[in-house]
């Protein structure tokens, strides 16, 4: 029971860690509107191939999005919309309200 408890843990910190750059937050919010070719993401985050397949894999590895094959092409999309609540729960108001906290803590 510990155990799974521990495990949860670990696999939220690994979701948080793949949230926690903002390319691969702009991915999400590219994907939103439907799945995406590699194609048309790479002009979007305005990165090479390379760096945009490393983002796609670290948010595929944490089960945030998918992919299905579609000829040569590799079509990615969310594989669950709820991870947009946790993007947006970081409101502007909370973000104020910790970068206010966090300037105390240094003054």
């Amino acid at each position: 029971m510990l155990r799974q408890i521990e495990d949860k843990k670990k696999f939220k910190a690994k979701i948080f860690k793949a949230l926690s750059d903002p390319v691969r937050l702009d991915i999400l919010d590219f994907l939103r509107d439907g799945e995406k070719c590699v194609c048309e993401i790479i002009p979007h985050v305005n990165l090479i191939q390379p760096s945009v397949s490393r983002h796609l894999k670290i948010l595929k590895n944490c089960g945030i999005v998918k992919y299905r094959k579609d000829g040569n092409r590799r079509l990615y999309s969310i594989t669950n919309p709820q991870i947009f609540k946790i993007i947006e729960g970081i409101t502007p108001e909370l973000v104020n309200t910790l970068t206010a906290k966090m300037l105390e803590q240094i003054i």
